[in-house]
């Protein structure tokens, strides 16, 4: 098998391992925060036991550390917005709502990173509302404050993916990747003393924390390696064209493990097709010029935003 067939595989079966984070969350019975905490410490701690990543922060000036843990408390955010819409509808709802974070991207990157405003992409906006509404239409009246939490999480991950673009190029994706996480789970933290007290903070019993360890580990770092070595074969844009397909993966998981498709009508699945059908032509109208794609994130890696 040559180097680029062996890189097309791996970035399959990363964005599987990406389509698995929202089953997990939905098998996981920890609360949101309580969730998006454990996954964000421990992803933190086995990072801080790769020397690399100690040195990178050694080095790296206060101003990029501030900048970096801010964008790491948009993450804490994000996730702690998917679980959330996880909890409050379900895997299937909240895998959808993700797929709008590039329609969200086009209007916000231009902003954050200054280049000039695409028309084309404004389309693809206005294309994906038919199919939010579908959506909206086609899930129980119970699981709709989840779509509003999902679609809201689309638009954080959206925020800190162009922050992201920003500062790509700046430190080491290890070294970034852990100063956001760590940075994200002691925001959580003081949220929890703040709003919750102490007896927030709950050891998980043995098969929410076998879960953790699955989501932190094989769902979060393994993913992350693989996206490092894919990066260095493949193109940008089919990058972008296969994690587009994440969503995609985790419907199909959703419905094979989870037996989803008896809560959710025909008309959602019209819907995702529509938000999906936008979110592949995107690419091809503002395709741009073959390269070597910069270093992934953790935090952007996931959810289509590999920078």
């Amino acid at each position: 098998m040559s180097s680029v067939a062996r890189a097309h595989w791996q970035l399959h079966l990363c964005v599987l391992l990406w389509g698995f984070t929202a089953i997990l969350g939905k098998l996981i019975t920890l609360t949101a925060l309580q969730l998006v905490w454990w996954r964000m410490l421990l992803v933190t701690l086995a990072l801080l036991l790769v020397p690399k990543v100690w040195r990178g922060l050694r080095t790296m000036p206060p101003r990029r550390v501030a900048a970096y843990a801010g964008i790491g408390v948009l993450v804490a955010l994000h996730w702690l917005t998917f679980y959330s819409a996880v909890k409050l509808a379900n895997a299937s709802v909240a895998a959808t709502c993700i797929a709008l974070a590039p329609v969200f991207l086009a209007v916000i990157e231009p902003l954050v990173v200054g280049r000039k405003f695409d028309p084309r992409e404004l389309l693809i906006g206005v294309a994906v509302v038919p199919g939010v509404a579908l959506v909206v239409g086609g899930v129980p009246a119970d699981m709709r404050l989840g779509v509003a939490v999902g679609v809201l999480s689309a638009a954080l991950c959206a925020i800190f993916g162009a922050f992201n673009k920003r500062m790509a190029g700046h430190d080491g994706a290890l070294t970034v990747t852990c100063l956001e996480l760590g940075a994200g789970t002691v925001f959580l933290t003081l949220v929890t003393l703040l709003w919750h007290g102490e007896g927030t903070f709950v050891l998980p019993g043995l098969q929410d924390a076998l879960l953790l360890l699955a989501l932190a580990l094989a769902c979060t770092l393994l993913p992350f390696a693989l996206a490092l070595a894919v990066l260095r074969k493949l193109s940008a844009y089919t990058v972008q064209l296969a994690t587009n397909l994440e969503p995609v993966y985790a419907i199909v998981l959703a419905v094979l493990l989870l037996g989803e498709q008896h809560q959710l009508d025909a008309w959602f699945y019209v819907g995702v097709a529509v938000i999906l059908g936008a979110v592949f032509v995107h690419p091809l109208l503002v395709r741009r010029p073959a390269g070597k794609p910069p270093e992934a994130i953790l935090g952007t890696a996931e959810s289509k935003a590999i920078e």
